[in-house]
C-alpha cells in the first residue's frame, strides 16, 4: 500500500504545482515541455526500455499521444486554475468511464449490472460537479469552467483508451513505447514552446525550465509508483485501481478545502460522494 500512497501523494502534487504556477508567473507551456524531457530522462534510468526490442512501432499511437499528453496536461492546468483542484481530480478519474464504454463498445467488453450502475452513478457525479452556479467564492466564474473539466474528462479518457491499446501491442515492449511517447510530447510541445517565444514574445527563463522538471519528477512518481503497485498486489489489481482513484479524490479534496480555501457546494459534495461509489461498484464489479 505504500506504492499507492506514494502515487497518490505523487498526482495530488501535480494539481498543486499546477495550482501554483500563475502565483509564481510560471509559463504554463514552457513548463508542461520540460516536464516531459525529465519523464523521458527518468523513464529511461529507472524503467531501462529496450527500444532497440521493437519490430514494429506502433507509430500512430505515438504521434496520437504525443499531441494528447501536452495538449490535455495544459487543459488540465487551466481547470485546476479556473475550477478548482477538487473538481478537476475527480473528473481526472472520472475519466475511467470512457475507457469503460469503449470496452464495451470497440473492444466486445460484457457489462454486468454492476458495472453498468457505476457508470451511471459516475456520470451523475460529473452532472453534480459541474459548475452551475454564476458566482463562487474562491473560484473563477467564467463559462469556461466547464469546459476545462469536460476536457480534463474527455482528455484523459482517450489517453486511457490509447495507452491500453498501447500495452496491448505485442510488438513494442510498453515501457519503450512509453520512452518514446515522451520523446515525442517533448518533441511536439516543444514547437508550442518556440511559437510563444518567436511570435507572442514570451521569455524564456530558467525558472520555467526549473518548475517543469520538478513537475516531470511528480508527473513520473505517480506512474512509477503505479505501476510498482500492480507489481506487489499481481493478484488484486482491483485493490490498485480501487485505492488510486478513491485515495486521489479524498488527498486532492482536503487539499482543495483546507489548503486553498476552496468552496464546494452542497451538489458538489454530493457528486463526490457518487464518485467514489462508482468507483466501488466498478472495482467490485471488475
Amino acid at each position: 500500500m505504500l506504492y499507492i500512497f506514494l502515487s497518490v501523494c505523487c498526482s495530488v502534487v501535480v494539481s498543486i504545482l499546477l495550482k501554483m504556477a500563475r502565483r509564481y508567473q510560471i509559463n504554463v507551456v514552457q513548463a508542461i515541455t520540460w516536464n516531459y524531457s525529465i519523464a523521458a530522462i527518468l523513464t529511461w534510468l529507472f524503467l531501462k526500455p529496450h527500444v532497440n526490442s521493437i519490430t514494429h512501432a506502433p507509430i500512430n499511437y505515438y504521434l496520437l499521444l504525443g499531441v494528447l499528453l501536452p495538449a490535455i496536461f495544459y487543459v488540465m492546468a487551466s481547470a485546476v486554475r479556473s475550477a478548482g483542484i477538487v473538481r478537476t481530480d475527480v473528473a481526472q478519474r472520472l475519466s475511467l468511464l470512457i475507457s469503460l464504454t469503449a470496452a464495451f463498445i470497440v473492444f466486445g467488453d460484457h457489462f454486468t449490472l454492476l458495472k453498468i450502475t457505476g457508470i451511471v452513478l459516475g456520470f451523475a457525479a460529473i452532472f453534480c460537479l459541474i459548475p452551475w452556479q454564476k458566482k463562487q467564492a474562491g473560484i473563477q466564474s467564467n463559462k469556461s469552467n466547464w469546459m476545462y473539466l469536460a476536457g480534463v474528462f474527455l482528455g484523459f479518457g482517450a489517453i486511457d483508451i490509447l495507452f491500453k491499446q498501447m500495452a496491448q501491442n505485442k510488438t513494442a515492449p510498453y515501457t519503450a513505447s512509453l520512452f518514446i511517447v515522451y520523446i515525442a510530447a517533448f518533441v511536439i510541445s516543444s514547437i508550442g514552446s518556440v511559437y510563444q517565444i518567436q511570435f507572442k514574445k514570451k521569455r524564456f527563463l530558467f525558472r520555467h525550465i526549473f518548475f517543469g522538471w520538478i513537475l516531470g519528477l511528480f508527473n513520473f512518481g505517480n506512474i512509477l509508483f503505479y505501476l510498482k503497485a500492480h507489481q506487489a498486489l499481481a493478484k488484486n489489481p482491483s485493490t490498485v485501481f480501487t485505492a488510486m482513484n478513491i485515495g486521489v479524490i479524498t488527498v486532492g479534496t482536503l487539499t482543495g478545502l483546507l489548503i486553498f480555501k476552496e468552496k464546494l457546494s452542497l451538489l458538489h459534495k454530493f457528486g463526490i460522494g457518487l464518485a467514489v461509489i462508482a468507483i466501488l461498484l466498478i472495482a467490485y464489479a471488475s
